[in-house]
């Protein structure tokens, strides 16, 4: 004789269990994820290969914009943001030459920027950097950082045709080797 089956009540739930498990599985195999195309494949790997992005600041409004901006695109991947305020010493000068103003108005506007970062929870880290010309310093920044994207907020008023960027943005957009973002904010009608 066949001695008697006993089932039990943890038995019974250890069954079940499997049995769901088994069931959830099977249903997860058979229902394939929606197809999506390439191009939008490509280009969320892009947005989520950024890691390290640089903002130039200038204490402006704009330049304000253009940090939370880069806080934004960041936050998923949590990137680190780097900042830079350019302080432009005139050929005139050595680039070593004391300019207290200036350098008190960069450090503060480094502060100012790094505290709108941390409130977003990103690392950052803030330099004041001299050079003669703004945008050759901002892609050599982007350079020696290896920044995956360059974010910066240019100004909304436009005076003439020509001027729609400024001699700074223009020259980075041109000579960038990494992706570079531009915001403008809008016009008020």
């Amino acid at each position: 004789m066949a001695p008697e089956l006993q089932m039990t009540f943890v038995g019974g739930l250890l069954a079940f269990v499997f049995a769901a498990s088994m069931g959830v599985l099977m249903w997860w195999m058979l229902h394939v994820p929606r197809a999506i195309p390439q191009a939008a494949a490509k280009a969320r790997r892009a947005v989520g290969a950024i890691k390290r992005v640089l903002v130039p600041t200038s204490g402006t409004l704009y330049s304000e914009r253009g940090i939370e901006l880069a806080c934004r695109l960041g936050g998923e991947q949590k990137a680190e943001i780097y900042l830079i305020n350019v302080i432009e010493v005139p050929r005139t000068l050595p680039l070593d030459a004391p300019l207290l103003e200036a350098e008190t108005r960069a450090g503060d506007v480094i502060k100012r920027g790094e505290e709108i970062v941390t409130l977003r929870g990103l690392p950052v880290k803030g330099e004041v950097k001299r050079g003669r010309v703004a945008g050759e310093e901002i892609i050599r920044a982007a350079k020696d950082y290896e920044a995956d994207l360059i974010v910066m907020g240019i100004r909304s008023e436009i005076r003439m045709a020509r001027e729609i960027l400024g001699r700074t943005s223009d020259l980075v957009l041109r000579r960038a080797t990494c992706e570079v973002i531009l915001d403008k904010r809008a016009v008020a009608p």
